[in-house]
This record gives C-alpha cells, structure tokens and sequence, in this order.
C-alpha cells in the first residue's frame, strides 16, 4: 500500500477516523534516513507487523532548529519530499509531518505526550534515538517519555545509535562528510550513496561545443559535495548511467555560481528538462582552473577514462 502522508493531527483523525488503529511509532527528524534512521524504522515495522497496529512515523518541517536557533540550523540532506519518499521505501504505513513553528515550539513536553502521541496517534510503542528532547525548551527526554508513556499507555523503545569503527553514524557526521567531499564515507552511513535529484536545466553550451556534453542539474537539496570531480551514477529517463559529474564554479571560463554538470556514458539524447538523480560515488579531484579549453579538454578525458575504469571495477565486484 502506499505511504499516507498527512500534515496535521485533526487530518491525521480525519483520514483515520475515530475507531483508527493504535501504532507502532517512531519519532525524529530522519534527515537523510542514514542507517540508525533505517534501524528505528525496521524495529516500527517488526512490532507493527507483530502486533497488527499500524507502522507510522512523526518527524517535523521545517527543521526545528530553524525556529529554536536559526542561525545555527544545519543545511539540510534531503527535502521533505524526498524524506517523505524514504519513508515509503522503509515500508512505513503512514507519517505524519508536523508544522514545527512557535507553538508547537511552547507546547509542555507533558502535553506532547498526551496529545499528539496518545490521543492523536495512539501510539502503542514509540521508538526514539537515545538524544530525542521534546516539548518547550526542549524539557523532555527519553526517560521524561518512558515515564509519560507508563500514565498514558504507550512502552518507549530507545534505539541505540548505529556506529561504524566506533563513530556514530548521525546526519551530522554526513553533512560533513559530503562537504568535505568523501562521498564513499557519506555512502556507508547512509547504506547507499549521498544522491542529488532535481531537474535538467538548460546551461550555457559551452561544454557541449569545446569540452564534452553534459547534463545540468537544478536541486533544491541544500546539502552539495564539496567542489570537484567525482564518479557517478546518474539517473535520466527511467535509466541508470554510468557518469563523470562537475561540481563547481567552472573556474576556466571564469565562472561565479555552483554549477552541477554530468557527462553520461553511451548517452546521446540531447535534453533540456525532465528528472534527473546523480549518485556519488567517488571522488577523483579538486576543481582546477585550466589555461584554456584544450587543457581542460584533455584533463576531463582523463576524468572520463578514470571514472569509466571505477565502473567497469565496480561492475566486476
């Protein structure tokens, strides 16, 4: 069945009705849905499935720290939208997506409890990470929770975090990841690799007449590698290509804005608009400033090749 998406507790009642079941229920923001995300949500869907209650999700947009302290709220991994998706894909029944803002911000972590888990959601067993803080000034905890939960019905289920050589895998740790351009790293928290989606836009032509063509890539994600070239996997047309991906301001021809640029192997449509998803899988160097566009050329053929030899060696694994 596919996921129920709603956006308000009196929609939530709504479309579930008064005789709705109890859920197995997991809480957080889920920013990336890396692999301690993935574990939370595969334990909702083992009770659910266990006890017939429905495997549902609370997360929150925007942000919270985007209200609570926005000049240190972090740049996001995914969008809603595409966290809404990741979601689907761990096989939760429904989420519901609260508008985190000034009130929601004041409401007592007593009242969190009471209205939103056991009234609204009904919530038989609800799944945290072991930092989860809720209610005003972030008052509550986990065991704050588990004491709520024994007055008003519902068992708390702290996750321990997931590591990888002793370092906790978290959103966090991922952005700095991406940022610093170990995107293989980012891969192994995330379970798969650090992706981009959005849509094809149309860029200047200059690669296509004195480089190689390529397609560009218009995100919304505020989260990007840090400037580069990297192997990469892009997705066009209902189809996976193997791809050599540009980030950066295309110093040579004296570039200002971040431009993301794929050159897709054994690809010759010429493409204008439509979906497009890059997968970032290794990361071959920095971005340099060529003495011109036969330098440049002859250095992204030698991108082309490397990144053609990634894959035939990824392939072969």
């Amino acid at each position: 069945m596919p996921l129920e998406k709603l956006h308000s507790r009196e929609e939530w009642v709504a479309r579930f009705g008064a005789l709705r079941k109890p859920t197995v229920l997991a809480i957080g923001n889920f920013d990336g849905m890396h692999r301690g995300h993935q574990e939370i949500l595969r334990r909702v869907n083992d009770k659910a499935r266990r006890t017939g209650d429905m495997a549902a999700a609370l997360t929150f947009y925007p942000h919270p720290a985007r209200v609570l302290r926005p000049g240190e709220a972090p740049s996001l991994l995914e969008t809603i939208d595409q966290r809404l998706d990741e979601f689907g894909v761990m096989g939760v029944d429904a989420v519901l997506v609260m508008k985190f803002d000034a009130d929601l911000a004041k409401m007592a972590a007593e009242k969190f409890a009471q209205s939103v888990l056991a009234e609204t959601m009904r919530a038989r067993t609800v799944f945290i990470g072991e930092n989860f803080r809720f209610g005003h000034r972030q008052s509550g905890d986990a065991k704050m929770l588990a004491e709520f939960g024994s007055q008003l019905g519902f068992d708390v289920d702290i996750v321990q975090p997931v590591t990888i050589d002793g370092l906790v895998i978290s959103s966090s740790a991922i952005r700095e990841a991406v940022r610093e351009g170990r995107v293989e790293y980012a891969a192994e928290m995330l379970g798969r690799p650090f992706l981009l989606r959005g849509e094809i836009k149309m860029g200047t032509g200059l690669g296509r007449k004195v480089v190689v063509p390529t397609l560009n890539l218009a995100t919304e994600e505020e989260t990007l590698p840090k400037n580069g070239v990297y192997a990469t996997e892009t997705a066009v047309c209902g189809r996976n290509y193997g791809s050599v991906t540009n980030v950066g301001i295309r110093p040579t021809f004296n570039g200002a804005a971040v431009s993301i640029e794929s050159h897709l192997f054994d690809f010759n449509e010429s493409l204008t608009s439509g979906k497009m998803e890059v997968r970032f899988l290794k990361r071959l160097r920095d971005e340099q400033k060529f003495s011109g566009p036969e330098a440049l050329l002859e250095q992204v053929l030698r991108d082309v090749e490397q990144a053609k030899g990634f894959h035939k060696q990824r392939r072969a694994v």
